[in-house]
């Protein structure tokens, strides 16, 4: 097995996200506990490491911890979860699900909004199920 660090140090460069994605029931139950405040629901995934090959080797956790939320007010909203009992990823930043944006806003902008404002905990922590995997 392949902790998610070992993961993300092994993954060659490519086309490809390494990560997770949220179990589509409980992305429907989730979207019903936290609706979302802009147009474009995302609440789709968790991103391990972007821009990897396809024969990037899957993290072995399947499972995490929804800990916080951020909104930045503009049009990107993110729920911060902790894998393998971190917030935080190999490259510094944080766990995240970009769970709405506004139009003309980007999945990749809550990294921005994270490092800029930090979050906010959600009480109490909800588990949730994850499926490794490598999508485009």
């Amino acid at each position: 097995m392949t902790s998610a660090r070992q993961a993300h140090a092994r993954a060659r460069p490519g086309r490809c996200v390494l990560g997770w994605k949220l179990d589509p029931g409980q992305r429907q139950q989730l979207l019903e506990r936290f609706p979302p405040r802009y147009e474009q629901p995302v609440a789709d995934h968790v991103t391990l490491k972007p821009r990897v090959s396809r024969e990037a080797l899957l993290p072995e956790e399947t499972g995490g911890t929804i800990v916080g939320r951020v909104d930045d007010g503009q049009g990107v909203e993110a729920l911060v979860v902790s894998i393998g009992g971190t917030t935080g990823r190999p490259d510094g930043s944080i766990y995240h699900i970009t769970w709405s944006l506004a139009p003309g806003r980007g999945a990749k902008e809550s990294n921005d909004v994270l490092a800029r404002q930090g979050w906010q905990p959600v009480e109490p922590p909800i588990e949730i199920g994850l499926q490794p995997q490598r999508f485009p």
